[in-house]
Formats: structure tokens, sequence, C-alpha cells
């Protein structure tokens, strides 16, 4: 967007390019959303309670019309809560307040026990203007938690004798739920990544397993050094662990923490 915006490829400078932006991050293990905003209102939380709130997040310029870096603020979301995402389309209008409007949302989200398909006909028959100015978009996700028994952890040192264990390990609970078509791929997964997060990165060294919709393989360690994938020579010992990786998940990639990185794959739960 910023580049967007410098740019006038046909010299006329027809003006600032922009967009507003809400990016929210639900994760279900601990059930807390990380959200930050550029520019866009606030969404609605709905608690289980039918309490309704909108949250306090810091407020940052749209995409495209500045620089400056955007703060994040997590909030806790338990399971059966309402995540509830709209356009301002949906909430500004001439001929209403504002904060008017979003008291009549309020009202309109005061009912936990609706399906969110409900809840989205509520507030477009009660809330959405009559003759609106501006496209309105609306979401609402009611978020899950994942089951205790559906996630796996270990905390290993900075070893490579205890990566044998830490792999029987996960291969017995993947076995004990079913999953013995997927460990093959987990397996060596598991293995590249551990020995990559030793040979490379800083203890404490930790190992997830996220047994979902998909089976999600999770290391972390301190480092910031984020891996990345590279050509091996038919003559190189090394350089391959990434490529298998790749090969063996539908999907992979780093996640940055607060101190130190989680590289993740993700199987599909078909792999063999």
């Amino acid at each position: 967007m910023g580049r967007l915006d410098r740019e006038d490829p046909d010299g006329k400078g027809a003006g600032v390019i922009g967009a507003t932006c809400l990016y929210a991050i639900y994760d279900p293990t601990v059930q807390r959303c990380l959200m930050a905003r550029a520019g866009h209102p606030p969404p609605a939380l709905v608690h289980p309670d039918g309490a309704v709130s909108y949250p306090d997040l810091p407020a940052g310029p749209p995409l495209g019309l500045g620089g400056l870096p955007f703060d994040a603020a997590e909030i806790d979301l338990p399971e059966n809560s309402q995540l509830v995402l709209y356009t301002d389309g949906l909430i500004e209008d001439r001929h209403r307040d504002v904060d008017v409007v979003l008291e009549q949302l309020r009202t309109a989200l005061a009912h936990p026990e609706r399906a969110p398909e409900e809840t989205c006909r509520a507030i477009l028959e009660t809330v959405a203007p009559v003759h609106p100015n501006d496209d309105i978009a609306l979401l609402v996700a009611r978020v899950h938690a994942l089951d205790p028994g559906r996630i796996a952890a270990w905390e290993l040192p900075a070893d490579p004798a205890v990566v044998g264990d830490v792999r029987a390990s996960a291969l017995r609970w993947l076995a004990d739920r079913g999953l013995d078509e997927t460990a093959f791929a987990a397996e060596l997964i598991l293995s590249e990544l551990i020995t990559n997060a030793i040979r490379h990165g800083a203890g404490p060294i930790r190992v997830r397993l996220l047994y979902g919709r998909t089976l999600v393989c999770e290391v972390s360690d301190a480092s910031n050094t984020a891996p990345h994938l590279r050509r091996a020579a038919s003559t190189d010992e090394g350089g391959r662990g990434l490529f298998l990786v790749a090969q063996l998940s539908q999907s992979w990639g780093t996640r940055y923490l607060p101190e130190g990185k989680v590289i993740w794959a993700e199987c599909g739960l078909e792999a063999a």
C-alpha cells in the first residue's frame, strides 16, 4: 500500500491510495485474540453471558497513509464468544450519530444464543442504514477452544540425544488418537524442526502438536533467526531438511514471539 501511494504511473497525481484494515488472530489453545487496526472501527465482542464490548485497540493510520508501526492488543475471548467484524458502512450515516448506532449494535448483539447467521440478519435489519452511502461487509464468528486432549507439548534441552525420545512420545500420542497414517510425515517433520532448533537456535526448545481439522507440528526456540528453504547441490551433505518439510506438509512458516520464534508445519490428516 505504501508503494502504491508513492507511485504515480500516469503523472496525473491521482491522489492518496489507502484502505482501512482490522487484523485479528484467534488462538484456540489459550482462548486469546490478538488484534491490530489501521484506521478501521474496532470489532464488537459478544461474551457467552451476553455482555457486549468494543475493545480499546490502539489506533493506527490507514494502510498507505503513513509508515508508523502498528501496535497490537491481546484480549481474552472465551469459548462460545462471538467476534463481530464490520466495515464503517454499517455505522457511518450522515443522519445518525455514531455513538447511537454503536448502542443499537450493542442491543442487537446481546443475544449470545443466536447462531452467527441469525446475528448477521438481525444487525442488517435493525442497525444498517436504510440507504447506505457505502458498501457494508459484516462477519460474525463464534470462537471455539481446542480440547486439551488434542494438544501435546514437550520442553527439551538443546541436546541431540533427546530428539529420539520426543519423536517416540509423539508417535505414541498420535497412535492413541488413531492418527497412524499421519505419523510418518509428522515424525520426519518433527525430527527436522527439532534438529534445526538444536543446531541453529537457542534453548529452551518447545515442541507442540495441535490436532484439529489438520495436525500442526510446532517447534519453538529463543532465537529470532528464521530458517530459509534452499536448493542443495548433489554433493552437499545438508540443506534438504526444509525442502522435506515443505514436501510433507500442506503449508509451513515462521511465527515470531516477543522472544524467539515458532516454526510450524501443517499436515493433512490423510498424509502418509
